[in-house]
């Protein structure tokens, strides 16, 4: 937006979505999920509310609903004072997006708009959302709304935008009875996970998942189902079980009707073999023209075909709910009628009934629009009235003979009135047909009279029953009957959250995931992990690809197998969606160091450490934040956990760090420490005065007899984590003993292979703070090679990289590193550049550690092979036995095939693997 149009004179419709993020689960604006703007308000930056004449008396008129809002006031009409005083629109834009989504009855409050630093007029707005799809089209609009209020827009009808709005919302939205199931669940802290577009739902989390879709549910017989969808089966085991049922047959034909209706004696009714929803029901029919002016009616709603003819039996309509095998409600159903006043024509009614807020359109609100359509016209006749007709006042005109809500009848609340006799039928109807879930459907004279002495019966048998009628009655009380549903899936004291322990840093992160997953792997837990190489469940590599982010987060609480979790999160992750999930049991923060620097907004390592307390943040109070007391950064999310904190130290003792992690155990804290004696370094678990020891550092595999230091760091976060979580102290001791850095258990992760005599170390290492960790690693491990000649001593050659969205400085400090810990560095890319040229990164690279050898760093020797396995090869035919070569992969897959086949090679006799001196003897060509 350039300076002229932002210093206009008059204000523009200028405001404008720029970029849009939807956050699925804890972010770093919102503790919840939430959608994310960034807009431009271009000549607006200039006009506040106060500066628009009528703009707020419009903005009310079109949203009464904003009058609520409190902001930042803390009180209703909060909002209407700011926008009298005037405030920016950007900030108008976030309450409009929360108004419409209030509209259709989505309860959002949350929301907060800040400018963009630096840049003038550009805002993030951030708001709370219940569907994604109602939230998105609510930014879009309120933004069109905003700019027609600027300078009214010819093309915006107001009205029918909010109408179109309102409808998609509705056909997005659950229905009433997959409403409360949620509701109820949400309530007693139930996680759930919408599947598809309809009303398919996950409650809980992996092995202790149930799904739900409507009212049926992971317990619901498919069997059972379908005898409640063949109505002659249903009636027939009913009859055979001595249950009170009409008769009837089922027929293909029309003159089969005629004959079933004449030997079963009218009147009769006819329906559908397998319908639903009252859909192709026809009562009453007194003769044989009657059932032949019917049959097409049910036959074209019968899905294969067959009809129903059963005898019409007399009285009220009551459902009764089994739910579980216990009557959980009971409604009289009325069908969809109109009353006359002696002055309305029967028209007129329908559309005074059809004007009460509580119908809408099918199932999107409590009751149904009653449609007048040929079958209404018709019963209007047979009871002498015309749509022009004025019945006198009081009559009851009926619009249809059955009472389904869906449609237009009502329902009145009959739970407590239902005499105990029919009650016991209900309940052995509906275990009879086996559903867990079943609505009985009841004709009689009266509920609460036995039916068997009134001579009523069972005309239906349904799966899926809907529960608007129960919870939310026209008349009568409301039933809160989600409650033994969700009783039913999760009986009080079971389980439906598995535990979550989520790992983030700038390095090693996967390998601490991975070990944490390998203590309680070792425990017989089923354990999903994610991690930049994939999703892995049950240690099944099942998805090979960087999977830190939420979505494989999702679908490892997805698996039914899995009862752990273990997430990598990486820092894209959490800025693209959030978490992509509610919370974590345990998070484990390793360090905050410069890297993915100047990416998403993110330009500080101190905005980095707040994307990454995010995981601390979801850590609920009786949770844990496993934190890595040896960095400041790390140090100060304390603050943010709700939880306990876990600390985590390599200091020494007497040290800053450890004075103040003596003051946190004395307090009854806990604690991972380092305690150095003579014969090594002993990890102590601290937990108020009590010290527990767990392992030495120098007998754990993975850290190459303590040397490597970097997975001393990661053994105490993964200990601290499985302490966290619960793990016995001799199973976590046993795991960290069992975990090695071998290809298989943890593959391009510090992987030692030994090649034809050389040393060779394959690891991920990709930005300068890995870099030096693993140079130190580099420099006690070059100090035990013995050289396997009098004349030379061992050489260390390295293969670095890092990746192409990196700034530049960051790939010359890269550069610069290796060039201190290596005699010769090889500098390649990765396949995927990010938005750099082919020789771009590695050009940078290679000039870090030209400067730093200029400096008198300890290389000697640059080369710049671009392709990796010929990289690789490169510095493997460059390598002497003894020689320390370390490859940071990209593809570690790729590498480790390459050194197979080097060995294969050395093994076979050919001179290809043979070591020499490049400058003598050429690199191999790439491949």
């Amino acid at each position: 937006m350039t300076e002229q149009v932002r210093n206009a004179s008059r204000p523009g419709p200028d405001l404008s979505i720029l970029e849009t993020r939807v956050y699925r689960g804890a972010n770093v604006w919102s503790y919840d999920k939430a959608i994310h703007l960034v807009v431009d308000l271009g000549s607006l930056e200039d006009f506040p509310t106060s500066a628009l004449p009528g703009f707020t008396e419009h903005l009310l008129q079109m949203l009464p609903g904003l009058r609520e809002h409190s902001c930042s006031r803390g009180r209703r009409g909060g909002f209407v004072e700011r926008l009298t005083e005037g405030t920016w629109l950007g900030h108008v834009t976030e309450h409009v997006a929360l108004a419409l989504q209030q509209v259709v009855g989505h309860d959002v409050r949350r929301g907060k708009t800040r400018q963009v630093k630096g840049v003038p007029g550009r805002y993030n707005i951030v708001y709370g959302y219940v569907d994604e799809q109602v939230g998105l089209a609510a930014a879009r609009l309120a933004v069109r709304l905003v700019n027609h209020l600027v300078e009214a827009d010819p093309e915006l009808d107001w009205d029918s935008e909010l109408e179109a709005f309102i409808l998609r919302a509705e056909r997005t939205a659950f229905g009433p009875s997959t409403q409360a199931i949620i509701d109820e669940a949400v309530s007693r802290d139930v996680p759930w996970i919408r599947l598809n577009q309809h009303s398919l739902v996950q409650l809980g989390q992996g092995v202790h998942q149930k799904r739900i879709r409507a009212t049926m549910t992971s317990a619901t017989s498919a069997i059972a189902v379908d005898v409640a969808s063949d109505k002659d089966l249903t009636t027939r085991l009913l009859g055979a079980a001595g249950l009170p049922v009409p008769k009837q047959e089922s027929v293909r034909t029309v003159e089969q009707a005629v004959a079933v209706a004449k030997r079963i004696g009218f009147p009769v009714v006819i329906k559908p073999l397998d319908g639903n929803h009252g859909r192709g029901v026809c009562l009453d029919l007194q003769d044989e023209d009657e059932v032949r002016t019917a049959f097409p009616i049910a036959e074209g709603e019968s899905r294969g075909g067959r009809v129903i003819v059963e005898s019409y039996i007399t009285g009220r309509d009551y459902r009764c709910l089994i739910i579980d095998g216990r009557l959980a409600a009971v409604a009289e159903r009325v069908p969809a009628h109109v009353v006359g006043d002696g002055r309305s024509s029967i028209e007129e009614l329908v559309e005074l009934t059809n004007a009460d807020p509580r119908r809408g359109v099918g199932h999107e609100k409590v009751l149904t629009r009653i449609k007048v359509d040929a079958a209404a016209v018709a019963l209007l006749a047979d009871q002498g009235f015309g749509l022009d007709d004025v019945p006198p006042a009081g009559e009851m005109v009926k619009l249809t003979l059955t009472g389904n809500m869906s449609t237009g009848g009502i329902s009145i609340d009959r739970t407590f009135e239902a005499h105990p006799e029919n009650v016991e039928i209900a309940e052995e109807a509906a275990r009879i047909v086996g559903l867990d879930i079943a609505g009985i459907d009841f004709i009689c004279p009266d509920i609460t009279e036995p039916v068997r002495e009134t001579g009523g019966a069972i005309c239906e048998v349904n799966a899926a029953p809907g529960f608007r009628m129960h919870t939310h009655p026209t008349i009568g009380d409301p039933q809160f009957i989600s409650k033994p549903v969700v009783d039913m899936l999760f009986p009080p004291g079971a389980a439906s959250r598995i535990p979550i322990v989520a790992v983030t840093g700038t390095n090693g992160k996967t390998t601490t995931a991975r070990m944490i997953s390998h203590i309680f792997k070792g425990m017989g837990r089923k354990v999903g992990m994610t991690s930049t190489d994939g999703v892995v469940i049950d240690e099944r590599l099942v998805i090979r690809s960087d999977a830190s982010g939420p979505k494989s987060a999702r679908m490892v609480l997805q698996n039914p197998r899995v009862d752990f979790a273990v997430f990598e999160v990486a820092r894209g992750g959490i800025l693209r969606e959030g978490l992509g999930y509610e919370r974590n049991d345990v998070a484990v923060v390793l360090n905050v160091q410069p890297d993915h620097l100047g990416l998403r907004g993110i330009d500080t390592v101190e905005q980095l450490a707040d994307v990454k307390a995010v995981l601390v943040e979801a850590v609920p109070r009786d949770g844990h934040a496993v934190l890595n007391a040896d960095d400041p950064l790390v140090r100060n999310m304390r603050r943010r956990c709700s939880g306990q904190v876990v600390w985590i130290s390599m200091a020494e003792p007497g040290s800053e760090v450890r004075d103040m992690i003596d003051q946190h155990c004395r307090r009854g804290g806990k604690a991972l420490v380092l305690e150095p004696s003579e014969r090594g370094e002993m990890i102590v678990v601290k937990h108020g005065r009590r010290e527990m020891q767990l392992a030495w550092t120098h007998l754990l595999p993975s850290t190459f007899s303590g040397r490597a230091r970097m997975n001393v760091q990661n053994a105490l976060a993964a200990a601290g984590a499985a302490f966290a979580a619960g793990a016995p102290l001799h199973d976590i001791r046993q795991g960290l003993r069992t975990f090695s850095t071998n290809y298989y258990l943890s593959p391009g992760r510090l992987n030692e292979v030994e090649v034809n005599g050389r040393n060779v170390i394959v690891d991920y290492c990709h930005n300068a703070p890995g870099m030096r960790m693993l140079g130190d690693f580099v420099d006690r491990v070059g100090e035990s090679l013995e050289s396997t000649s009098d004349l030379t001593k061992p050489s260390r050659i390295g293969v670095v990289s890092t990746a192409g969205d990196r700034r530049d400085a960051d790939m010359r400090e890269l550069g610069a590193v290796a060039a201190q810990h290596f005699d010769v560095v090889v500098v390649r890319e990765d396949v995927a550049l990010r938005g750099r040229q082919r020789g771009e990164t590695a050009a940078l690279v290679a000039e870090g550690v030209r400067q730093s050898m200029a400096d008198g760093a300890r290389c000697k020797q640059l080369e710049v092979i671009t392709e990796e396995i010929a990289a690789v090869r490169h510095a493997m035919s460059r390598a002497n036995a003894g020689d320390l070569v370390v490859l940071c992969v990209d593809k570690h897959p790729a590498v480790m095939q390459e050194l197979e086949t080097w060995s294969q090679q050395a093994q076979a006799g050919s001179g290809t693997a043979a070591g020499g001196d490049p400058d003598f003897s050429p690199a191999p060509a790439p491949a």
